[in-house]
């Protein structure tokens, strides 16, 4: 007996077994007849395309990087919207956002002319506030079953009990019977059993500022670093195994576009302290203070 060949083999079955269930369990995925994309070509080269009429989960890496899972979960409300607009011509709908109370006061409120450099309207953002997590989740268990949104957000504190596989499952389902496409958006980063369709772990990325950017002083796009965490089928029952790529946002075109890497690694600068105080790069050397002469 080939002991060798009998182990290929078994890997070969359970890789062959994971991409027949991959294409099974696309088949049976909300809302997978139709999707939208990044735009993008990274992603959409590795099939990364979102069902609508589902439920996507966007996670911060860490609680400060909260602001850009917040912008990248905008970003895609955005581009799910778009996506079911009834012709071009058909008026944009609205997004409603239901937020627990103490998301406000730990990060502070929803700014409208913050949300306007995304491209957003804010007049198009319906927001609901709830005083706790189990009220979040009855919110937007209502919210999810009304075909005249164009996405729902939906945001509560922490780690809540009561948002389970239970949870996530009931608003699979509500999700996938009105068609409407709701984001899960989290604050910090755990692997817990959902429902979900996609799970996205999002930081800020390094900006690349135009030409006209650079004279003005003006920082560059909103950038993304995204990793693909989990998707449930990709285009076409193709399995996706995952992928990390650098973002911006465009928000004339609403849409993302891959970020060319850095020519070099940028020198981290710590809050609140001396820029000399930064740990130097691996193999760059000191960083040291210039004198001023003359």
């Amino acid at each position: 007996m080939n002991i060798v060949g009998a182990r290929m083999d078994t890997v070969s079955d359970i890789a062959a077994l994971r991409q027949r269930l991959a294409g099974l369990e696309a088949e049976r995925l909300p809302g997978a007849a139709a999707a939208f994309s990044l735009g993008a070509e990274g992603p959409e080269a590795n099939g990364a395309r979102l069902a609508c009429g589902a439920l996507h989960e966007v996670q911060a890496v860490r609680a400060a990087d909260l602001p850009a899972a917040t912008g990248f979960t905008l970003a895609l409300a955005l581009r799910a919207a778009d996506a079911g607009r009834q012709g071009a011509g058909a008026p944009a709908r609205p997004i409603l956002w239901v937020r627990q109370d103490l998301a406000d006061v730990e990060l502070g409120r929803l700014d409208a002319p913050g949300l306007a450099t995304l491209g957003f309207d804010p007049a198009r953002l319906i927001l609901v506030r709830a005083s706790d997590a189990e009220a979040v989740l009855r919110a937007a268990g209502d919210a999810v079953r009304c075909p005249g949104l164009g996405g729902l957000v939906i945001e509560p504190w922490g780690e809540p009990k009561a948002l389970d596989l239970t949870a996530t499952r009931r608003l699979s389902l509500r999700a996938a019977s009105s068609g409407v496409t709701a984001f899960l958006l989290h604050a910090v980063a755990r692997a817990a059993p959902s429902a979900v369709a996609t799970r996205w772990r999002v930081a800020p990325a390094a900006s690349v500022p135009s030409g006209l950017e650079r004279a003005a002083g003006a920082p560059g796009r909103p950038a993304f670093a995204v990793t693909l965490l989990r998707h449930r089928g990709g285009e076409g029952s193709r399995p996706v195994e995952g992928g990390t790529w650098n973002l911006e946002w465009d928000r004339e075109t609403s849409s993302f576009r891959d970020l060319a890497a850095l020519p070099r690694a940028v020198v981290p600068v710590p809050a609140g302290g001396p820029a000399g105080a930064a740990a130097a790069p691996a193999g760059g050397g000191e960083i040291v203070a210039l004198r001023r002469t003359g």
